[in-house]
């Protein structure tokens, strides 16, 4: 801190000493501060671009998007933070390309055989978490295979259930195999979960493991299972005590729209920021809750790497007056039955 204090110093002097203003100064050395900003952040994610004028387009967007970070949490009436992650350099339209992948189909049925529809004993507050049905945060990097994701987070969590066994199962399964979805250019969970049922189960991350592209189905892989499930259900849409209720029993898959600058830049608390009904993105709810403020939340496990979030985790508002549910979580979710 003293060094960059003392090369602040001088290069206030230097400036001043060739004339600059004040103003003209401050802007200068600010500019100087960001710069160096970048490089660690370049280094702290690995970060090389291909040549100068590459690096200095980034380093614009890193630029705008430190200084929307700053404001945004200088603001102070948000129950939630944002900070710099390996998404700093991206705009909020290049990062929804290449991080999301739900892609809708027409609205469906509004559940007729949700199974949970009876169910009253939901507690005040569930993390699958802690009752062994959730594996550690997984990273679906540049592939837009969420829906791979969500659908295999919410199917390890039945097996689990159903079994008392948590197994990591197969996402690159589901991106190579899966033929009714579109590997790394999107699809949703419902078709996932149509796919493990047709293959009579699925295999491990281990014995098919990730690699964030499209690739050719490994038949032999394939045939392999860890785990199966007998059907899915849909949650009722537009309803979040329904959601509630199958929460309450087991992960859920569940559609958002999760591509808005302050869900890019997440970083804690309580999620209540800007975004709309146009479902981009799939996650699964591990659980639900209430804030030490009151705040009525759901715990959402996300596909971006443990350094975004929560370690990768999003508390999201719950119970809020649209019907749709904040971000459209109401809006499409799903689960498979053991």
């Amino acid at each position: 801190m003293a060094s960059t204090t003392h090369q602040c110093l001088w290069l206030i002097l230097a400036l001043f000493s060739m004339g600059f203003s004040p103003r003209d100064a401050s802007r200068t050395i600010g500019d100087s501060l960001i710069a160096a900003r970048h490089e660690q952040w370049m280094v702290q994610y690995g970060r090389v671009y291909k040549d100068a004028a590459e690096k200095e387009h980034r380093f614009q967007i890193f630029k705008a998007n430190v200084d929307y970070i700053e404001s945004t949490n200088q603001a102070g009436h948000r129950k939630y933070k944002l900070n710099i992650n390996q998404f700093a350099d991206l705009t909020t339209e290049e990062f929804r390309a290449s991080h999301t992948g739900f892609k809708p189909k027409p609205m469906r049925a509004t559940g007729q055989n949700f199974g949970y529809a009876n169910v009253t004993d939901v507690p005040p507050s569930v993390d699958w978490r802690s009752k062994g049905a959730v594996t550690p945060v997984k990273d679906q990097g540049q592939c837009g295979c969420c829906w791979a994701f969500s659908a295999v987070a919410a199917t390890e969590g039945i097996a689990q259930i159903s079994t008392g066994k948590l197994t990591s199962l197969s996402e690159q399964q589901l991106v190579d195999c899966d033929k009714k979805n579109g590997g790394c250019d999107g699809g949703i969970m419902d078709d996932a979960f149509k796919f493990i049922i047709s293959n009579k189960g699925i295999t491990t991350e281990a014995n098919y493991p990730y690699m964030a592209k499209d690739g050719t189905c490994d038949t032999n892989k394939s045939s392999s299972v860890a785990a199966t499930i007998s059907g899915y259900e849909d949650v009722p849409r537009n309803s979040e005590s329904s959601l509630l209720q199958a929460v309450a029993k087991q992960p859920v898959s569940v559609a958002i729209e999760g591509s808005g600058k302050d869900f890019q830049f997440y970083s804690g608390g309580v999620f209540m920021g800007n975004c709309g009904t146009d479902l981009d993105h799939a996650v699964t709810v591990v659980g639900y809750g209430t804030a030490t403020d009151g705040t009525k939340y759901w715990l959402l496990k996300n596909s971006w790497g443990t350094t975004w979030g929560e370690n990768g985790y999003m508390r999201l508002l719950r119970d809020i007056d649209d019907a749709e549910g904040l971000c459209g979580i109401a809006m499409q979710p799903s689960y498979p039955t053991a």
